[in-house]
């Protein structure tokens, strides 16, 4: 087995893409962990922008999380819906392109590809906030911790859809276990006390009041606490990653997403209120994430509470894997639509979309690196490209159901309006209150990714242009080209290619830039035994030697000066010239000879002849030693000595 099929699993042909396909128990933890790891920084960003008010602050949780799920149940109830009119799968690209336009569906799409990337960036972020709240030793080490999360999230989803849902399937379970049992304790200890229980540790101490309740403050603690939101698209972009039938098991996994997250939502709302639990200062001394707190007031810090822990740490690192999911398809159907690259669209040996999933992990740990690894520097960032694909999706489906008609299509378009009032109105307060804080960031990002697809769109229709023909085949004048073969000395390369250029062309010129006198005496003194006389035995034209001397040991201005001349005395003739290149076989070769003749194939393909073709001439290096040389071949004055280097001229 190779180090790749180790690491990766062994290539999957495409007719096993079935096989990949999950049901809803491998769908919640693939495309569900970032809802639901949302549930522990969704509260704790509300709370952090409560510190503030003090102890009073804590008492707003509540009503904020109720409008959070009242938002979450719009939102649930639309997309049940998006499923259903989109079997093959409804993202919000997707939903915005056919039903506004292609301009509508390029800005969901640019909002969805940062959303997903900032999924990733916060996700670990907040696992590795929950590891430094169970060990503060650990706390100068946060970024180190949140690259090698990455790492290994990048190494998962490279092995296969399939493979990235189980593989994540027992921390996910755990995680739910146990934040269900927590809660449902701390619920029990709350209705017996009275609403009044004794927390087994004392939560962090609130400071006092600094500021009023106002408008604003809470308005921006709702906005914060939004970012337990996002993730929700993320069922009906990846439709296409489930069982059939698809419709069924999109809808159940959505369902069972909404519904814990919900629950999650209330309850841990409902129990910081009731043991007065707030925030702590994020990255500062003493940090201790809300859920940290609130887990050691319920059940102590024993064994359960770091079990807990574990798995809030488990899933909010892994919460990464549902932009790992999405982000891929997303800009696989960006790049078909010819706005992204092709290699976006191509599908890698485990029939995931690499090119994808290499790009999420290179812009996820430039983020991380660049905010430090905390969570609470990336959530100003949050949140705006997520609604934004909320709202045009739902807006988009308000066109659908008005075009398509039916028996349920007003019930249904009435749904998705509301969904898209909802969505576009929390944006606004989002954009509002976030702006200085980091928002005017994706302000700027969306209309630069905007940028970046018109110029891959018109590159393609660019070069889609120039290549278009309707003429046929022009069979005249079919003279073969000019051969031109670059030689260092004569040797078994040489002889080879030497033997191919005067198969393909009856004019071969044999190139030689000399900056060792020696070794072009040798060279020439060699050429009539070595190929003259060969060529006239076989009634073949021999090659034409032309020795260019260069002192300053240039060789590419006298390559290019030669070709130049070659196409000026042969106005109607091609040039093909001929690059022997040594063939390494083991990874220490490429440490024991140059790569001059890739360079000599890159420069002259961009040198700009447009009558020029570069033709490789293979020559493998055996993993032994070869044989030793016939005693007259190594007499042969023509013969260097020694293998100097391969080169683009030949040995």
């Amino acid at each position: 087995m190779s180090l790749s099929d180790y690491l990766f699993g062994r290539p999957l042909a495409t007719d096993e893409e079935g096989e990949q396909r999950v049901g809803v128990w491998a769908g919640i933890p693939m495309l569900g962990l970032d809802a639901l790891g949302s549930a522990a920084y969704g509260p704790e960003a509300a709370l952090t922008l409560l510190i503030p008010l003090g102890a009073a602050g804590i008492g707003y949780i509540g009503p904020i999380s109720t409008l959070i799920i009242a938002l979450l149940f719009v939102v649930y109830i639309s997309y049940r819906q998006t499923i259903s009119a989109y079997p093959h799968g409804g993202g919000s690209y997707t939903v915005a392109r056919e039903n506004l336009g292609t301009t509508a569906g390029l800005l969901a799409a640019a909002a969805l590809m940062l959303d997903y990337v900032l999924v990733v960036a916060v996700g670990i972020s907040a696992g590795v906030g929950a590891l430094v709240s169970a060990a503060p030793t650990l706390q100068p080490y946060m970024l180190p911790l949140c690259l090698v999360i990455l790492t290994m999230i990048t190494a998962v989803n490279l092995r296969g859809v399939r493979e990235s849902g189980l593989a994540f399937l027992v921390p996910t379970y755990l995680f739910i276990v146990s934040m269900l049992a927590v809660l449902g304790v701390g619920v029990g200890k709350a209705v017996l006390s009275g609403g009044r229980p004794v927390p087994l540790e004392p939560p962090a101490p609130q400071g006092s009041a600094e500021a009023a309740a106002g408008l604003w403050v809470l308005m921006r603690a709702f906005a914060s606490g939004c970012t337990a939101m996002t993730g929700v698209e993320a069922v009906s972009n990846g439709v296409s990653a489930f069982h059939e039938p698809t419709v069924k098991y999109a809808r159940g996994t959505l369902t069972a997403i909404i519904g814990l997250l919900a629950v999650m939502l209330a309850g841990i709302a409902f129990l910081c209120r009731a043991y007065g639990v707030g925030a702590t200062e994020p990255g500062g001394p003493g940090y201790q994430s809300v859920l940290s707190q609130l887990v050691a007031a319920v059940v102590g810090r024993g064994a359960f509470y770091y079990v807990t822990i574990g798995s809030v740490l488990g899933v909010l690192s892994l919460s990464a894997n549902t932009g790992f999911a999405d982000f891929p398809r997303l800009c696989r159907v960006v790049a078909q639509d010819g706005y992204l690259p092709n290699g976006f669209a191509h599908r890698g040996r485990r029939l995931v979309y690499s090119w994808g999933i290499f790009v999420l992990a290179a812009l996820s740990a430039s983020l991380l690196i660049a905010f430090g690894g905390i969570t609470d520097h990336l959530i100003p960032l949050f949140a705006v490209g997520a609604f934004l694909a909320f709202t045009l999706s739902q807006a988009g489906m308000v066109v659908h159901w008005r075009r398509e008609g039916g028996p349920n299509a007003r019930r249904s378009a009435a749904i998705n309006a509301v969904g898209a009032v909802c969505t576009a109105l929390t944006l606004v307060i989002v954009l509002v209150s976030k702006f200085a804080e980091g928002a005017w960031i994706m302000v700027l990002l969306v209309p630069a990714l905007l940028a970046c697809f018109a110029f891959v769109n018109a590159h393609y229709r660019t070069v889609g242009r120039e290549v278009a023909t309707d003429l046929p085949l022009n069979a005249t004048d079919l003279r073969p080209p000019l051969a031109l073969l670059p030689v260092r000395g004569w040797s078994a390369i040489t002889r080879k290619a030497l033997r191919f250029a005067l198969k393909v062309s009856d004019e071969v010129y044999a190139l030689h830039i000399a900056d060792d006198e020696n070794a072009m005496l040798a060279l020439e003194e060699g050429w009539e035994r070595n190929v003259r006389e060969p060529c006239r035995s076989a009634g073949v034209n021999p090659p034409k030697l032309i020795v260019v001397y260069s002192p300053y040991r240039r060789l590419y201005s006298p390559l290019r000066q030669v070709v130049s001349e070659l196409q000026k005395t042969h106005p109607r003739r091609d040039v093909a010239v001929i690059v022997p290149q040594l063939v390494r076989t083991r990874w220490y070769h490429f440490l024991l000879h140059n790569q001059t003749a890739s360079v000599i194939k890159v420069y002259l393909l961009l040198s700009g002849f447009r009558r020029v073709v570069v033709i490789d001439v293979p020559w493998y290096l055996s993993d032994s030693l070869p044989p030793a040389a016939p005693a007259d071949a190594a007499s042969s004055p023509a013969q260097p000595g020694r293998i100097r280097d391969e080169g683009p001229t030949g040995p």
